[in-house]
């Protein structure tokens, strides 16, 4: 017995045939459970960028400290120098920000009905621009109604309506919707009527390759058993692939010892395309039609197999009503609106699917099915996931393979289910959303669940996981300029001063400080428009940005190099303490105010203003900065009180520091976007 297998009642002799990962549970359950070597869209951007400021910082610090040694001749000074360059390169503050960042939106999406179980999840969230769901619950009501119990030639009869009620009632495996459907739709006089007539006698269990089941009962006269009667129920095509006749009308009695004559047709191609034509046109009312058929057998056999499931005679169909949900069209249009293109992977008839994605909004015209996707190799199931938006009568495998095809075309994935038969494309996917309400294994293989099953939350979700997105690249972005003008501005100093521009222990604690004024981003704000699209790791546009915007703040630390070397005479070594005080402040201003520079595409302060906690980190950093060369506490870093009028030259500088930095983000915006 699989764990968590239930006897209710009865007892039997079972057989074992496979075990573990040799049955098909167990199949579903390794491709669940499985851990992919395949990197995720976060893990792969955090290593891309992991890696470029690495070798930014393999190139830079050997070169700093060379210059150091040779222009100073104190190599253990040059050492110690370039040390706390490689220190102030790296952005050590990066793990806690983005820990901080994803704690934040965790706890926000949690108001929002979205429980997030692994943190780096909220990223691929607002990067995915993909979404495979499944149909039954999503985008309709997940209420199913039996609306249809009709024979083959589509007149409604009752004799369809009791033997699918024998099925779902003496089944006893777990009842889905159609199930329950069936069985509240039978009076409670029928009922008792028919338990009273049936006796159960076997069955032969649900499977996803052939996507029926039946029941076996034996059919009572006088308490003796009469006959058996062989229940099967199912997907249209499979049940009739079963088949060998037709019921042309309900049986009769022909004697008062219940003999009873069954009118059956030889099943052949022109009354095969008559009954399909019967299910094509309830599929295209939107009804999701099951097959239902029976066979009469001696009462002697007391065991059935999969084997016996021949020579059927197909009496009918029940159909099922699950009509849309009123909130999927204006969901789809908000997930279309924010760049997430929507694709239907469903077990269930393509067309009911193609009815219901139709009446939602969804493009309907090209259906992909199961059977189609067993002949087409990898390659070739690429470029059709890329092409067609449903695909329709899928096993669990199929899913996942779609999954994986469209991450190989270079997609962020999620993936919406509820079922045992989702696990593995869950497990597949980048992101994995599960519901509340799914089995334990769907839950388990997600990386969310939503307490609501709402294509309404999943949209809040993905934007607050495009703010969290926009938090960390905000930091990255700003660590890497500044980092990168502050070498640029070493090696120019280093090249032409008689002294070091700035201590070591100076460097540190004006990195030390930079960090801790950048602790108020993840509560920033962020524009709307810049969640409106997928955000992905882009390094080469990080490095670009860096080229970018990292010269600027070069350009006005060599002015103040030389305002301190001309202008207030700190141009030996007696007076490098002044030199070193001077840069210090100017740095530190330069490198807390780039935060808001360049946080936004937008004119900082007054198209768009920062959070306050990021806002209140900024002023107090920034008093700091310059109360530190002015307080009693300056000798101790080496640090001296700087004369009156360089405070007139530093508002000006970080003016024109603001005002050019303005002037770029502009150009940058209109060449290569803001991101």
């Amino acid at each position: 017995m699989f764990m968590g297998t239930n006897v209710v009642s009865g007892a039997a002799t079972a057989l074992v045939v496979a075990t573990g990962s040799r049955t098909y549970f167990g199949t579903l359950a390794s491709r669940a459970t499985a851990v992919d070597p395949t990197p995720n869209a976060f893990q792969a951007g955090v290593n891309s960028v992991s890696w470029l400021l690495i070798r930014f910082a393999l190139v830079m610090v050997p070169i700093v400290f060379l210059v150091n040694g040779f222009t100073k001749g104190d190599w253990l000074q040059a050492f110690l120098f370039a040390l706390s360059v490689a220190v102030g390169l790296t952005p050590e503050m990066l793990p806690m920000i983005v820990t901080s960042t994803l704690a934040k939106g965790a706890v926000l999406l949690s108001r929002k009905k979205v429980v997030v179980k692994r943190l780096d999840a909220i990223q691929n969230f607002g990067a995915m621009d993909v979404l495979c769901t499944d149909k039954t619950g999503t985008l309709t009501q997940d209420k199913i109604a039996l609306a249809r119990h009709a024979d083959a030639y589509g007149q409604d009869t009752d004799e369809v309506l009791n033997f699918a009620f024998l099925n779902s009632f003496y089944q006893t495996g777990l009842k889905n919707l159609l199930d329950r459907a069936v069985l509240a739709r039978v009076e409670l006089a029928a009922e008792l009527k028919l338990k009273d007539a049936y006796r159960k006698v076997d069955e032969i269990p649900f499977d996803f390759e052939r996507r029926r089941m039946s029941v076996v009962v034996a059919a009572l006269v006088a308490g003796q058993d009469q006959h058996h009667e062989l229940i099967c129920k199912g997907a249209v095509e499979e049940v009739l692939a079963a088949c060998t006749d037709v019921r042309t009308q309900d049986p009769t009695d022909a004697s008062l010892d219940g003999e009873r004559t069954m009118p059956t047709l030889p099943l052949d191609a022109a009354l095969l395309a008559r009954t399909q034509a019967v299910t094509a046109g309830l599929n295209a009312e939107g009804l999701r039609v099951v097959a239902v058929a029976v066979k009469t057998l001696p009462p002697g056999q007391t065991t059935y197999s999969v084997a016996d499931e021949i020579g059927l005679t197909l009496i009918g169909y029940i159909a099922f009503l699950d009509p849309p949900k009123e909130s999927a069209a204006p969901a789809l249009k908000k997930l279309a609106a924010h760049g997430i293109t929507v694709k239907v992977l469903t077990g269930d008839n393509d067309l009911v699917t193609r009815q219901v994605c139709h009446q939602v909004g969804l493009p309907s015209e090209a259906v992909l099915l199961g059977a189609q996707i067993e002949s087409l190799s990898d390659e070739a199931l690429k470029a059709a996931a890329e092409s067609h938006s449903i695909f329709a009568k899928l096993s669990p495998l199929h899913k996942e393979r779609i999954v994986r095809a469209l991450r190989a075309s270079g997609h962020v994935v999620g993936f919406m289910g509820d079922g045992i038969n989702d696990a593995p494309a869950l497990r597949a996917a980048d992101i994995g959303i599960s519901v509340d309400s799914a089995v334990d294994i769907a839950k388990e293989a997600a990386d969310i669940i939503l307490l609501e099953k709402s294509l309404l939350v999943l949209d809040d979700g993905v934007v607050e996981g495009r703010t969290t997105f926009c938090n960390m690249l905000k930091y990255i972005r700003m660590t890497a300029s500044s980092n990168f003008g502050n070498v640029l501005s070493v090696l120019v100093a280093s090249a032409f001063l008689p002294f070091l521009p700035m201590l070591p222990l100076q460097l540190l604690v004006q990195n030390l400080l930079y960090d801790i004024g950048q602790t108020g981003i993840p509560f920033d704000n962020v524009d709307a428009e810049l969640v409106a699209k997928p955000l992905k790791w882009n390094p080469r546009d990080i490095g670009r940005f860096m080229l970018f915007f990292g010269p600027i703040s070069s350009v006005f630390d060599i002015a103040t190099f030389a305002l301190m070397w001309w202008v207030f005479d700190a141009n030996s070594v007696a007076r490098q303490t002044l030199f070193q005080s001077g840069w210090f402040v100017v740095g530190l201003l330069t490198q807390t105010l780039v935060v808001h520079m360049i946080r936004t595409p937008k004119l900082p302060f007054i198209e768009s203003r920062a959070s306050a906690p990021l806002i209140v980190m900024t002023v107090a950093i920034m008093a700091l900065g310059l109360w530190l060369p002015m307080g009693p506490l300056a000798g101790d870093f080496r640090l001296q009180a700087l004369p009156a009028s360089y405070f007139v030259w530093l508002a000006g500088i970080l003016l024109a520091y603001c005002t050019l930095t303005t002037v770029m983000k502009r150009i940058y915006v209109r060449r290569f976007g803001w991101q």
